[in-house]
């Protein structure tokens, strides 16, 4: 097989519709309308750079087909779907807390978690070595039977629970760097050993009361959540540290099968809806190391969904990052946003969140 970087994305993922809202908002009332935060040029905008680079030249295209609802229903009831549906074909409206639903946007999201389940496929059957998801709606905050922050299915959780029953695979480390805590992947395998994961995100943010460092998951699962709250302002070196000191030696002590990313780029310094400070170049070190363990453990099979991201102007840069060091060659590209900054120091109180989420975690693992 030849070392290559898969790229799925569809255009009906820009036509998912969450209206003339303003940040994470519906207009109306006091609220004028604007353009809403998950709107479609925070992902067109990726693909729109990939084209006018060239960089897409370096990219096995993928085209995703669409979820079945047996897919759907491996992680979501189908009462959930259902609501989905009819909301869909009235037109619209909401399917949670901030979940939006619009005109089509049923078949849109199994054809987003179809990106995902694409994404398994040409990765576990060896025709591309990794693959990069860009996938509307996102997934990762949807819980079993509601819609969240964005997100109406699944699609990580989804496609995790999918690769194990089809390709049986027994231990699969999910690493969700999105700057809001993945809530609904937790809760998918907060009670399951055979799935590892592990949330860096900002504390105290979104969704309320979950993401805290204690809960390490129930059951059979106990030990296998891992979660670490870092404190709004945390740059690239307060995320590479907790790599240091978590991330890395605990998925490199779980020797997963298969890793996938929920590519989050909202953690970056210019989100309007997040408080941290990452610059592109940090996810592209962020990306090398998870590259590097998956080389390590899985052969080379690594997955990463796009999930949050909402600076429609820096999104572009970052993602690239990410897709560039998944592939392993230089775009030229610079990033125009960077304007000579240096990304800060960490902080003591950034060591100490990680030393909070270390001292929970170094009962299982050997941190």
């Amino acid at each position: 097989m030849k070392e290559m970087t898969g790229f799925i994305c569809d255009e009906s993922y820009f036509w998912h519709q969450t209206g003339n809202g303003a940040l994470n908002l519906s207009s109306g009332g006091w609220i004028q309308a604007d353009t809403h935060a998950e709107n479609p040029e925070t992902k067109r905008r990726v693909k729109n750079l990939l084209e006018v680079s060239g960089y897409m030249d370096e990219l096995h295209q993928i085209r995703p087909r669409s979820a079945t609802r047996d897919e759907i229903s491996m992680n979501h009831s189908m009462a959930y779907a259902d609501r989905i549906k009819k909301l869909s074909d009235a037109g619209g409206g909401d399917a949670g807390v901030h979940a939006i639903v619009g005109p089509d946007s049923y078949e849109i999201a199994l054809r987003s978690t179809g990106g995902a389940l694409t994404a398994v496929e040409a990765v576990m059957e060896d025709k591309v070595q990794n693959a990069y998801a860009l996938v509307r709606p996102p997934g990762h905050h949807a819980e079993r039977e509601e819609g969240t922050g964005f997100c109406l299915f699944n699609n990580v959780a989804i496609a995790a629970k999918y690769a194990r029953k089809k390709y049986g695979l027994k231990r699969i480390a999910i690493l969700d760097w999105d700057v809001h805590h993945g809530n609904g992947t937790e809760s998918a395998f907060e009670n399951d050993s055979d799935v590892l994961f592990i949330s860096v995100h900002q504390e105290n943010i979104f969704p309320k009361n979950r993401g805290d460092i204690p809960f390490t998951g129930k059951g059979d699962g106990e030990g296998y959540n891992v979660n670490i709250e870092l404190p709004a302002g945390t740059g690239d070196e307060g995320y590479l540290y907790a790599f240091d000191e978590l991330i890395e030696p605990i998925i490199d002590q779980y020797a997963p099968e298969l890793i996938f990313v929920s590519a989050g780029q909202d953690a970056s310094r210019f989100d309007p809806i997040g408080r941290m400070l990452v610059t592109a170049d940090g996810y592209f070190q962020m990306s090398e190391r998870i590259k590097k363990l998956a080389e390590k453990h899985t052969s080379g099979r690594l997955i990463a969904c796009h999930e949050g991201g909402y600076s429609t102007a820096y999104v572009p840069f970052c993602t690239l990052r990410v897709i560039e060091a998944l592939r392993g060659t230089d775009s030229q590209v610079e990033d125009p946003f960077n304007l000579g900054f240096h990304e800060g120091p960490i902080y003591p109180h950034q060591k100490e969140a990680v030393k909070r989420a270390v001292d929970i975690q170094k009962s299982y693992w050997d941190l």
